[in-house]
């Protein structure tokens, strides 16, 4: 018998069967807000605000390391495992952070525990496992995925708006579109780890399946 290694980048996330937080549920826009800011802070995001009519621009350092990672690995084989740790650590805090947006989970987002969001990426040995030329190429073949992925992104979307009424009224996410929009996460992580984050050559597969 032939096994299938699992692809580099794998997403799971717990079902919870008890009783859904439907207070937590209905106010789910105005509870993330807090753990929203502290998201953007940590991925780069600029700002402006104005006083007495002058604007100011401010922004803030981090966020996934992607075009460094791509010289790094261009020009002298290398992914430092520091970067790599900070890019899964910073994925894990944003999937969580969309596990409780989509309403997949109730507890409220941790900035460094795992808590019920399993997400997992490989450490690549640069040599062996990595082209040193596919950083230059990678954005242009993960393209058919870039047209395909707005669409299931939406398709969440309206998915996690049927929950959100379904949990409301009857405590429960339904499992199939429990099931869905882990799926779409699961897919989206894949083409990250292929053509942003650069841990793995293998082309991600169109399949929501784990």
């Amino acid at each position: 018998m032939s096994s299938v290694s699992p692809y580099p980048a794998t997403l799971d996330v717990d079902y919870q069967d008890k009783p859904r937080d439907k207070v937590s549920v209905a106010f789910r826009f105005l509870m993330i807000i807090p753990i929203a800011i502290i998201l953007s802070l940590v991925s780069g995001g600029t700002y402006e605000y104005t006083i007495d009519n002058v604007t100011y621009s401010a922004g803030n350092a981090g966020g996934l390391i992607i075009m460094a990672t791509a010289l790094m690995i261009l020009v002298q084989q290398k992914y430092p495992r520091w970067w790599f740790d900070w890019n899964l650590a910073l994925s894990r805090f944003g999937y969580r952070f969309i596990s409780y947006f989509a309403l997949l989970r109730d507890e409220y987002p941790s900035t460094d525990q795992e808590q019920s969001v399993h997400l997992n990426l490989t450490y690549p040995d640069v040599k062996t496992d990595l082209n040193r030329w596919m950083p230059l190429f990678k954005w242009f073949l993960a393209i058919p995925h870039y047209i395909i992925l707005p669409f299931l992104v939406f398709a969440a979307f309206i998915a996690a708006i049927f929950a959100w009424f379904a949990i409301l009224f009857t405590g429960k996410y339904p499992k199939s579109l429990f099931d869905f929009v882990v799926g779409v996460m699961r897919w989206g992580l894949r083409v990250s780890a292929y053509s942003a984050l650069l841990i793995t050559d293998t082309y991600p597969p169109f399949s929501l399946e784990p």
